[in-house]
């Protein structure tokens, strides 16, 4: 995503430059209205749906300072409401969803649609790449910190059960998160068909226990008075920021809505949220607040104490079903952010698992999952509640909405080409309240605010090395490389004797010849009758339709230029690829085909590259990148690998 064709991305993303996908998807399956709305309650809002179970009680916390009065009570809950209406109804609810990279959401499809706004300014554009890689890298941090504070939430009311059973929240919450992790590999297709029935029964019995205690305690729905909110946050002074830092945890699981939007489209997330999510929140919260009114006592676990003696063991139960489903959610996210990395370039190879043959989306990357268990138990063990896990909590997902609305000011100011004066205003208003949020959980970054932050730093380090790396890399080969019209020109006065079958080389830049060709020459003296030299674009979308899949160019003496362009969500097939260049007049034969790839061995050097730190960081990851053959679903039988040392 430089000024330079796109095909970098692809060089930039392996060491072979192929990536193609056997099957488009073109956003969401055809279905009703009605299921995808029901299943986009099981996926979309699951986090943000388990945030009762401990939005108010830090709201109240002693580090905010705030006592629990009627006024404070009313004031914190009109506030999160009022919240809830401005960041998730009309920034994302009603604005970002519009900004869809051809159907698809989430940051890395907003940041490439950003970046191809602004094509024209490189420096622009590559400023809003690197932000939107910022903001990709602190979702690990994200998916790393809900599945602890999510079921650490649900297995405290255990406590609230019974007393002497809070020995065992500790064990139990390792124990539920450590099972989800393992059962990863078997993929989710069963279980997801769960996740919408369960996260219906969740909201609707949030909003019935918020109605029955609205019911005692009828004052509660003052909050619903914006003034309420105004006249509780400007009366805290400067303690204001705590309280904000608090607050933010209720909309945590905003950026799912656009992150998720390709599942489901745009209607079944709007309307589940309008329908049945947000009245279900705001009654919650408000029955919290009406229950604190009458019994200050139960501030310890407001939301268990919304139940019944009898019905308390059940809804843990469902608590801790609904702090799954929050998991399972940001777990696969991290698949799927992981694997559109891969393919824009700023991650190595790594080995991708598809789940389901009807689903291209259900993937599972072992070495993602293992990475997240051990964050996800080092949280568990290191914070040991859901109260000092919300301490680090929210920094990281207020950045990234920060980061989000700069990035939508470019969609809607460039792509949409809307009016100064509208795109200015509106992005002043979401970055303003952007900004106080922000600031708001920074006053946490002491007491575990650090985490997802470090987490993200050194992601962001990882990630822009590996993409410098490949850039340098591209441009050594280039620099030592033989121009492609000039060998082809000297092959005609060589003689050289030809062999059957179709050879593939893969090439980074076309303009050179590729490295594995000019070893079999040396080595093996011969050429195949048809030679076909391969480059990949990784465009910046998600989806390409058929038609816009390959291109071929004849370049004389049975050498064939084809370049094949694939979206950042396509599943790597390089022979079902091929196949398609018999619509244009090459025919490749699948079974008469043999493909050379070049790997390079990566030798650090003195130069004005890169830190020789960062040079020996990417060597490394190089060495451990995944296999070419797998990633592309080469046929194992037909792939030869010829070494290539080179030095940056």
């Amino acid at each position: 995503m430089h000024d330079r064709p796109s095909g970098t991305l692809a060089a930039a993303g392996s060491s072979a430059t192929f990536s193609v996908d056997a099957g488009s998807r073109h956003g969401p399956a055809r279905q009703g209205l009605a299921a995808l709305t029901l299943a986009a309650l099981g996926v979309v809002y699951g986090d943000i749906g388990t945030s009762p179970l401990y939005t108010v009680k830090e709201i109240f916390a002693p580090a905010t300072g705030v006592s629990l009065t009627p006024e404070h009570l009313i004031g914190a809950v009109s506030t999160i409401i009022w919240a809830l209406m401005l960041v998730v109804t009309l920034k994302y609810v009603i604005l970002i969803l519009r900004a869809d990279n051809r159907g698809e959401g989430g940051g890395l499809a907003l940041t490439a649609l950003a970046a191809e706004a602004v094509r024209s300014r490189p420096m622009l554009r590559h400023g809003l790449l690197l932000l939107g890689v910022a903001g990709a890298t602190l979702f690990y941090g994200d998916s790393i910190i809900t599945p602890a504070i999510s079921v650490l939430g649900a297995m405290e009311g255990l406590k609230v059960v019974a007393p002497g059973l809070e020995r065992w929240i500790l064990p139990l919450s390792l124990l539920v998160l450590v099972g989800l992790f393992v059962v990863q590999r078997l993929g989710t297709a069963v279980v997801g068909r769960l996740f919408g029935p369960v996260i219906l029964l969740w909201f609707v019995t949030l909003g019935v226990t918020g109605v029955l205690q609205i019911l005692q305690q009828p004052a509660i729905l003052a909050a619903l008075d914006p003034r309420q909110a105004w006249v509780f946050m400007s009366g805290r002074g400067p303690m204001a920021l705590a309280t904000v830092g608090a607050v933010v945890l209720a909309l945590t699981g905003a950026e799912a809505l656009y992150a998720d939007m390709g599942h489901f489209g745009r209607r079944p997330i709007q309307l589940a949220w309008s329908v049945l999510v947000l009245p279900s929140l705001a009654l919650n919260y408000m029955g919290q607040g009406a229950l604190l009114m009458a019994d200050p006592a139960s501030l310890e676990n407001p939301f268990f104490r919304l139940f019944p003696d009898e019905l308390l063991l059940p809804a843990v139960g469902l608590a801790t079903l609904a702090a799954i489903i929050a998991s399972q959610a940001v777990i696969s996210g991290a698949y799927s952010m992981t694997q559109q990395a891969m393919q824009l370039g700023f991650l190595p190879r790594m080995r991708v698992l598809h789940t389901s043959a009807r689903e291209a989306g259900q993937i599972y990357m072992p070495a993602v999952n293992l990475l997240l268990l051990l964050g996800v138990v080092a949280a568990v063990l290191s914070f040991r509640s859901s109260s000092a896990l919300a301490s680090a909590y929210g920094i990281a997902v207020t950045v990234t909405m920060l980061i989000t609305t700069l990035l939508t000011y470019f969609v809607v100011r460039h792509a949409w080409s809307l009016p100064a004066w509208l795109s200015i205003g509106a992005t002043a208003l979401f970055l303003a309240l952007d900004v106080v949020l922000v600031a708001g959980c920074a006053v946490k970054l002491l007491d575990g605010g650090w985490f997802p932050l470090l987490m993200g730093g050194l992601l962001f380090l990882v990630m822009t090395t590996w993409f410098r790396g490949r850039r340098l890399m591209v441009e050594r080969i280039r620099e030592d490389g033989v121009p492609l019209a000039d060998f082809i020109d000297q092959l005609d006065a060589a003689h050289l004797p030809r062999v059957a079958r179709t050879a593939v080389y893969a090439v980074a830049d076309p303009r050179t010849a590729p490295q594995a060709l000019l070893h079999n020459l040396k080595h093996n003296q011969v050429l195949h009758e048809r030679n076909v030299i391969l480059t990949v674009h990784f465009r910046p979308v998600p989806w390409l339709r058929d038609d816009e899949r390959v291109e071929i160019r004849s370049l004389g003496r049975e050498f064939w230029q084809v370049t094949a362009a694939f979206g950042f969500m396509e599943t790597p097939d390089v022979p079902a690829a091929l196949v398609r260049c018999r619509e244009q007049g090459l025919g490749i034969p699948v079974f008469e085909t043999s493909y050379f790839l070049s790997r390079e061995t990566v030798v650090p050097a003195p130069g004005s590259g890169m830190s020789h730190w960062r040079e020996v960081l990417f060597a490394v990851m190089s060495r451990n990148a995944g296999g070419v053959a797998g990633f592309f679903r080469l046929p194992d039988n037909a792939v030869i690998e010829l070494g290539t040392r080179v030095q940056i």
